[in-house]
């Protein structure tokens, strides 16, 4: 059986005295930093939330600036490809008609010609077929 006697008394004052000791020296110290490394995490966990909320606002802001930026471009080559061709169909127009005057003019000189070249062999048959006649004949016309 349990006897309470004086020594318990005094065992009991030494655990008090040694859980005053150890609270005040160890104990305290021990939860107090553990208390601080808790608030510096949650510390960087509330910062690390604001700053991914910032970036995701910052890439939907960006997003949507790439997004007007290809919409932009997208206009601005339409715009390129049409006038690129109105004016390729200027420059075919322009082509054409220097080709079909060219064509023209190279036709009415050919027609020119060949009329010039009519009346020389026309001038030169006769002169020929008299020639002809009088190695025939023998004789002069």
């Amino acid at each position: 059986m349990i006897e309470l006697n004086l020594s318990f008394v005094i065992q009991l004052i030494n655990f008090g005295i040694l859980v005053y000791i150890l609270n005040t020296f160890l104990y305290k110290p021990i939860r107090k930093v553990l208390a601080d490394r808790r608030n510096v995490i949650e510390s960087a966990r509330e910062k690390t939330v604001s700053v991914d909320a910032e970036v995701q606002s910052k890439m939907t802001q960006y997003e949507a600036r790439l997004h007007a930026a290809k919409a932009e471009a997208g206009a601005r080559r339409a715009e390129a490809l049409k006038l690129a061709q109105v004016e390729e169909a200027a420059v075919l127009e322009k082509a054409r008609k220097q080709a079909s005057d060219s064509l023209a003019s190279i036709r009415q000189k050919v027609a020119k010609e060949a009329g010039e070249a009519r009346e020389l062999l026309k001038k030169q048959v006769e002169v020929l077929s008299d020639d002809i006649c009088e190695k025939i004949l023998g004789r002069s016309l």
